[in-house]
This record gives C-alpha cells, structure tokens and sequence, in this order.
C-alpha cells in the first residue's frame, strides 16, 4: 500500500531494523515472564478474586500477543496478498495470535474509485483473495446492521471534514463468525488541498475484547461477591451479638445467697475479620436459684452459622430453665439437629451448678472438658461419655458431678481456642496459667490473662472463654 502521506506534513522515518528487534526481544521476555506467572496462578473458577487475576493475566498477553505482532510488521512491512489464488484457511487453521489475522491495511482512491488491500486484511475479514478489494461503497456490507451507521460517520468524517478514523465496528464473515475490527485512517490530500483518497489500518481486536469483557465480568462479580461478604460477615456479627449474654466485665451468680460465683468471659475473634463462626457462651441464672454454664461451637461460618447457634442456644436455655438436666439436655440437642432442614455438627459443654451444695452437674457433646484450678494447680475433669451433635441420631450423653471449694476456678472453652497448638501441650499451656490465676482478684483478670495468651493476630479461628470463680 502507498505511504499514507498528506500533502502538508512529511512522512515519519521509519526505525531502524536493530532497534525493532532489540523490541521484539523485549517484549518476548515480558511474554514469557507474564506466562509464567500466569501458568503458576491455578484456580478452579471457584474463587471470584482468582477468576480475576486469571483474567487479567489473559489479557495481558492478548496485548504483549498483539505488541509482539506489530512490532514484527514494523519490522518486514506490510504482506503482498499471495500472487497466486489459494483457498483460504478455515478461520479454526489460523492461530488467534497469528500476524495474518491481527493487523491489514487498505487504501481508497477516491478519483479512480479503486481499493488496495493487504494480505492480512483479506485474512481478518475472511474474504478470497483473489477477489477485487471491496470499495468504500461495498464495505458496508461485511458491518452488522446495528454498527453501519457508525461506520458510515467516520468514513463521512474523514472524506468531508478531514477528520482522522479511530473506532470500531463489528463485521460478519462468509463463515457468518463475527469479528471486532477496529479501523484507524486518515484522509490523503491532493496537490489542490481536496481529498485524494482514504488509507486505514484494520485490526482484529475481538480476542482483545473478549479478555477485556472477560475482566470487567469477574472484577463485577468480585465486587459484588465481596459486597455479599460483607452484608452476610455483618448480619452474622449482629446475631451473634444479640444472643450472646450482654454483660461485660465480673458477673455474680446467684445475685443473693450462697455459693455465689464470679463469672467472666471473652469471644477471641479470628485474625481473618470474615471467618465468624458458631462459637457461644453463656450463663443463666435459672428460676430454681441454680445456674446453666454453657459454651460450644457449631461448624461452619456465616449467616447461616450464626442463625443456627442462635437456635441452639435459645434450645438450651430453654430446656434448662424447663429443669433439663445437661446429659439429657445434650441428648434432646442433638435430636435437635438431627431433624433439622440443614444438617450440621456441633459440639458443647453444658454444666448445671447447684450453689446450696457447690455441686457441679455437666455433660459434654464432642467438647474440650473444663479445667479445674485449684490450690495453684490445674486439672481436666474427667468426661463423660458424648458424640458430637448430629453425628449420631440415638446417642445418650452421660453426666458427671464435681463438688467445688470456695476459691476454685473453672474455664470453659471452645476448641478454636487452641487452634495452631498442638494437642496435649496446648492443653498444658492452659493449664500452666494456675499460678496467675491464683493470682488474680476476679474472673475478669483470668480472662485478660488467657486473652493475653492465646489471642495473638495470627489465630485462626474464632473462640470463647468462660472463667468460673467460687467466690463464697
């Protein structure tokens, strides 16, 4: 094609062939390097954010694809169409990234009425290319009904007002496949100063367009996936917050008579803010004068969790003030979850304290047992028999009683409260606070102490405490 030089400004020299290869180089590399990473980001599509950044790392080899093409017809100049007729290529035989079907280039002459194409445009637009080059006039026909129009202003544009070409439209082929071309062009200006003819160059973006649609498709859905987060890690922080107990600081128990305890406890959250989980804790005073003691966790996280914590705790609370004793309690529970419309598994420790005789009545479902801390040493009560909850729809939940002195302390956990220790030496940990227990005034310092302990930035699960002191 003639160089699309106007009458009043000269043409650009072209670089020079070393530097567009030292160019070709460097954009291989990046190619490559991008590949690379690309190839080492593996998701499954279940991940919004990774669907993503898979997406982007697409596109940007489309355009390192399409920077390398260019930079190559810089380099040979644009391709003749092939001197003798040849069947063209099934549109499936051409690679996507292929130089033949990325960039073609055409000249109309406006006073003789003649077109000139390039090899590569017969190729993008699917045409013979033995064929005459399609006039001004017929190109239209290739275009979709809807993008005629904006074909027609720009060409209009560029013939009456000497404005450059810069947009896109979308042709339809012979094999009816659809492409994106966009088409960039200016006019070329006779010796009068009048328009002599048109040149443009068309490229086949519709690999780019789809990578672009492609990230704006999943960056919306990662949006709106994280907007969804949001709502659900809220709403669930909301109900947790509304049944678990109000009170903050000591509490004491029964408010009058004998074998009062002080009472304490802490939610440690998870160092991910969005893993809200079904942990509980509680402390009831009971219309009898005793007190329920209880802590569990359902599995899971979210909403659906948290809504389902929240009915078993108003079960429990229920059932003990209807005087449930805990193993029956627990195994009513799990009945509870067994019938369910979504099964889940939970576990709980459910204790019924007795202050006239500072009897400890409790029972637990697949739960850590309290430990005891007396005289400046710690125990783990002995358990009772218990499955998790749901996982057995005929288990009985066996019982154990324990008689408390004035000064015991009891801690009540969830097992996210050791979660990154490992087994009995977490355990241990726990029990080798009874020298700062013995320590302490109140139930609330023991549980600064045990926040102080196990509630670093990097937990990795959500957890509740209840520290039982026998004050009288």
């Amino acid at each position: 094609m003639p160089s699309p030089v106007s009458a009043d400004r000269p043409a650009a020299q072209p670089p020079g062939r070393g530097s567009v290869e030292a160019l070709i180089t460097q954009a291989r590399r990046l190619k490559g390097d991008v590949d690379a990473v690309r190839r080492d980001t593996r998701s499954d599509g279940a991940d919004p954010e990774e669907r993503w950044q898979r997406a982007l790392y697409d596109l940007a080899l489309h355009q390192l694809d399409d920077l390398d093409a260019h930079l190559a017809q810089l380099r040979d100049g644009p391709q003749p169409a092939p001197a003798e007729p040849a069947a063209p290529p099934a549109p499936a035989a051409v690679p996507s990234g292929s130089l033949l079907t990325r960039v073609g280039s055409a000249e109309w002459d406006l006073l003789t009425d003649e077109a000139t194409w390039s090899g590569e445009l017969y190729q993008i637009l699917g045409l013979d290319p033995d064929r005459p080059a399609l006039t001004l006039d017929e190109l239209p026909s290739l275009v979709l009904d809807e993008d005629r129009p904006k074909l027609t202003a720009m060409v209009t544009d560029c013939l009456v007002d000497a404005k450059p070409i810069d947009g896109e439209f979308r042709v339809v082929r012979p094999d009816a496949s659809v492409r994106t071309v966009h088409m960039m062009g200016e006019p070329v200006l006779g010796a009068d100063g009048g328009t002599a003819s048109m040149w443009a160059v068309l490229r086949d973006v519709s690999e780019l367009r789809r990578s672009q649609r492609t990230v704006r498709e999943t960056r919306d859905s990662l949006h709106l996936h994280r907007r969804q987060q949001q709502t659900e890690h809220r709403i669930a922080v909301e109900l947790q917050e509304a049944v678990l107990p109000p009170w903050r600081g000591s509490l004491r128990l029964p408010r009058q008579g004998p074998g009062a305890l002080d009472l304490a406890a802490h939610r440690l959250p998870a160092a991910t803010p969005t893993l809200l989980g079904g942990d509980w804790y509680d402390a009831l005073e009971l219309t009898d004068g005793q007190m329920l003691l209880s802590v569990g966790d359902l599995t899971g996280q979210g909403v659906a969790v948290a809504s389902g914590m929240a009915t078993l705790l108003g079960a429990v609370r229920g059932m003990a003030m209807a005087g449930t004793e805990p193993g029956q309690l627990l195994t009513l529970l799990n009945r509870l979850l067994d019938t369910t419309v979504q099964p889940a598994l939970g576990s709980a420790v459910c204790c019924r304290y007795r202050p006239e005789t500072r009897t400890l009545v409790w029972a637990q479902a697949g739960h850590p047992a309290p430990l005891l801390y007396r005289d400046g040493t710690g125990r783990v009560l002995n358990t009772p028999d218990g499955v998790l909850l749901g996982a057995s729809s005929g288990a009985v939940y066996g019982q154990s009683v324990v008689t408390l002195r004035p000064g015991d302390l009891l801690l009540l956990h969830t097992d996210g409260l050791l979660s990154g220790h490992s087994g009995t030496a977490a355990v241990d940990r726990l029990l080798g606070l009874a020298p700062r227990f013995g320590a302490a005034r109140t139930a609330q310092d023991c549980v600064r102490t045990v926040v102080e302990e196990f509630g670093g930035a990097g937990r990795e699960d959500d957890a509740c405490v209840l520290v039982v002191k026998v004050t009288t």
